[in-house]
């Protein structure tokens, strides 16, 4: 689908959400929320850019430099100024046109605007009733569609392949910090870009968000791979482990297994109609009566798409249900200081009859 089909589909479906929740206007800042909805992605700084739903429109406040990139994407109007000029009397055209100065709209705001905007956009408005975006463009942009469950998928396989190629290199005296740049080279060389990559040696796995640095590879040491690329706009993410060199340390096999029961137990339990803490608690209940409960560190996962981190997230606390199409982590970890710590984690979409892995690499 081209994407100015795409765009409109999303605005068609944004719209009956709309009238759902009632909702009388949706304003978007200049962030995955907006490349979602229209396909463009301006460019981000000081100067204010956003994108105004209603029932019956939909237009762009634009900076003027950025309006010839911008018009490349999209055929809705944009409402742009200079900077000689300021935004005042373009975002006043844009709120008449919307017919946004009625009293107590209900508004949705883009949750990663920024503040700035949101208050310019809030005063120009006559007292706004406001919320956040999770049951608007956030709750559509959790059911990924044929083509984002494809490109999440070649995201997955290539990293998949750039994991084993980079296990396969490691030596001994290698740091944290090439391994990163080896990732890195190979996914450039492949066409995609590193996201996010968290390289641990050692006790470093300890830190579930360890900053990968200097230190080097040793036999007998623990190796958490936590990495992920962008490839045609979409990410991948997966934590594998392994044990380097020597014979492994038996209390390593029996924490990798008990995370690897913990991740299976999360897999089953994830199926439509389920809550997230539901899954949160097939994981953790695995590791708790393990006797290894308090060094579970976080929740057990977290939604993907545009974003790596993204709606729904996979807590304790989160009485959200789950549905087809969502997509999201399971990462369950136990990490011991001055150890070693395993994480193993998989991205899943839920289809009518369960979680379906992305990756096909294997975790043990």
């Amino acid at each position: 689908m081209s994407y100015m089909k795409q765009a409109d589909a999303r605005l068609a479906r944004l719209r009956a959400r709309m009238a759902e929740t009632g909702t009388d206007l949706v304003v978007l800042g200049p962030s995955s929320h907006m490349i979602w909805l229209t396909g463009v992605s301006p460019h981000g700084d000081e100067r204010p850019v956003m994108l105004l739903v209603t029932a019956s429109f939909a237009g762009f406040l634009m900076p003027l430099l950025n309006a010839d990139a911008a018009r490349k994407d999209t055929p809705l109007p944009l409402y742009t100024w200079a900077d000689d000029d300021g935004p005042e009397a373009a975002l006043d055209r844009l709120l008449t046109d919307c017919d946004a100065k009625r009293p107590e709209l209900s508004v949705v705001l883009d949750e990663t605007m920024r503040a700035d905007f949101a208050l310019r956009l809030l005063d120009a408005l006559d007292s706004p009733r406001r919320r956040f975006t999770t049951d608007t463009v956030g709750l559509l942009r959790t059911h990924k569609d044929a083509e984002e469950d494809a490109r999440i998928k070649a995201a997955h396989l290539l990293n998949d392949q750039a994991v084993e190629a980079t296990f396969a290199a490691l030596k001994p005296g290698m740091t944290e910090a090439q391994v990163v740049d080896m990732l890195a080279d190979y996914y450039k060389d492949h066409g995609a870009k590193m996201a996010f990559s968290l390289i641990c040696f050692g006790e470093n796995g300890a830190y579930p968000h360890h900053h990968s640095g200097d230190t080097q590879l040793k036999d007998g040491m623990a190796v958490m791979f936590d990495t992920g690329c962008y490839l045609d706009g979409y990410p991948s993410d997966m934590t594998r482990c392994r044990w380097f060199g020597a014979t492994p340390d038996p209390e390593y096999l029996k924490v990798r297994d008990i995370v690897e029961e913990a991740v299976q137990a999360a897999v089953a339990a994830a199926k439509p109609g389920a809550r997230a803490c539901d899954v949160d608690a097939a994981a953790r209940n695995v590791i708790t009566e393990a006797g290894y409960g308090p060094y579970f560190l976080h929740r057990t996962g977290h939604g993907l798409g545009i974003d790596v981190h993204e709606e729904p997230y996979i807590t304790g606390t989160s009485e959200r249900v789950l549905e087809v199409g969502n997509v999201f982590s399971i990462e369950p970890g136990i990490y011991l200081e001055g150890k070693f710590g395993v994480r193993l984690e998989e991205i899943v979409i839920l289809r009518e009859d369960g979680a379906e892995i992305f990756s096909e690499m294997p975790r043990v």
